[in-house]
């Protein structure tokens, strides 16, 4: 029996990066040894097992051909399988690299020099069986486009031709979501975006962002027009501002009702907003996102122009997006809000630095008026219903006194 480091583990190290999961595969064994020998059988389609002391995963050698469409149509086989061989079914060949007990490289698919050249490159035409492979290398260009990764030309083709193929429209939901969850926490999300755009899924399997690119917008509002180009450069503001998956999604999917605006209108967008907000729930409920996501998003979509005209609302619609947004018990949310708003404010061509004093007003709001206390109204003989009228009542007054010191 033969142990070898794979994947991610030995990609990593060999990036100078740090390595956080390490995983095994083991060469000349049969479940029955090593169930004997103590390890734990942990898997449910195929052999893996935890070693009985470091608890990490080691997998027999294997193969798998497809037998149906989509990604679960696998037959995998163990059965006296060599290193080489389960290289052979990984997807990408900087995934594809073994080192052995004595720390020496298996880099039968030219790995390393992938890696020395920053692409990601597929091991075989076996690739294009699992279309779950698609997502996957999108979400690898997210996680290493910083280092500057791009995808092989020839990979890219592979991807476009299982597009056509319809290996894509196999996929489901909580696979889809799956994948772009983990995306939305890589460095670079929008590349993700714009590989999948780039092969051809993107329109497949997240058609309101795919319609979005093309689609003009105001120049003096947006010197980079394209409301697409615009959403890709928000969501790296957004990266910028915030770890936060959810927020990130918001930044995403805020502008979608632009992707539905009549063409005789362009470049204007009047109550996208509102529009955008249909179609939001629509992507959530397809993808089966979970409700923490579409809420914000849905927040995000219908009121992040009112945080741009802060300084030009009345106080009673100040009051109005603070009620709507549920910043009184969800506080910690209304800041994520805000920080979409941000992120959106500078996604444009030359607003990258500029200041955002919209964000720091309706914190400052929200502030002011969450300290407003309630006894005194109800020691004021006020009962029920009047106490809330009463209490807003008392946050437009705080609302106005803040508006007016800022005019003076």
């Amino acid at each position: 029996m033969q142990t070898y480091l794979v994947g991610g583990a030995v990609r990593d190290r060999l990036l100078g990066l740090e390595v956080k999961d390490r995983d095994w595969v083991v060469v000349g064994s049969n479940p029955k040894q090593m169930l004997d020998s103590g390890y734990k059988s942990v898997g449910k389609d195929f052999p893996v097992f935890l070693h009985p002391k470091s608890k990490e995963e080691y997998a027999l050698a294997r193969t798998e051909r497809k037998t149906k469409a989509g990604y679960h149509g696998f037959e995998f086989d163990a059965s006296g399988v060599t290193l080489e061989q389960d290289l052979g079914r990984r997807d990408l060949t900087i995934n594809a690299i073994a080192e052995d007990a004595d720390k020496n490289l298996i880099d039968p698919f030219d790995g390393q020099a992938d890696i020395e050249n920053r692409v990601l490159r597929h091991v075989s035409p076996l690739f294009a069986e699992d279309p779950v492979r698609i997502l996957r290398i999108c979400r690898f260009l997210a996680r290493f486009h910083y280092l500057g990764f791009t995808i092989a030309e020839e990979t890219i083709q592979l991807m476009r031709n299982m597009v056509t193929a319809g290996e894509v429209d196999a996929l489901v939901p909580e696979r889809v979501w799956q994948e772009t969850h983990k995306t939305l926490g890589e460095r670079n999300p929008e590349q993700f975006i714009l590989a999948l755009r780039e092969c051809g899924a993107l329109k497949i399997l997240f058609p309101e962002i795919d319609r979005l690119f093309g689609v003009p917008q105001v120049k003096e509002y947006h010197p980079e027009v394209d409301t697409g180009v615009h959403i890709m450069m928000v969501m790296q503001q957004c990266c910028l501002l915030t770890d936060s998956t959810v927020t990130r999604f918001a930044a995403l999917t805020h502008d979608l009702g632009k992707g539905i605006t009549p063409a005789d209108v362009l470049p204007h967008h009047y109550k996208h907003e509102e529009t955008g907000v249909a179609l939001v729930k629509d992507l959530c409920k397809r993808l089966k996102i979970p409700n923490e996501y579409r809420q914000l998003a849905e927040i995000t979509c219908r009121y992040h122009t009112h945080v741009h005209r802060a300084f030009e609302l009345k106080p009673k619609t100040l009051l109005k997006v603070l009620m709507s947004c549920d910043a009184y018990r969800k506080p910690e949310r209304f800041k994520q809000f805000l920080q979409a708003c941000k992120a959106d404010s500078r996604g444009r061509t030359t607003f990258e630095d500029r200041e955002y004093l919209q964000a720091n007003f309706y914190q400052e709001l929200f502030e002011a008026t969450n300290a407003i206390p309630v006894k005194p109204i109800i020691e004021a003989g006020f009962t029920g219903e009047k106490v809330k009228e009463q209490l807003r009542l008392e946050r437009l007054r705080v609302i106005t006194k803040i508006k007016q010191r800022l005019k003076a």
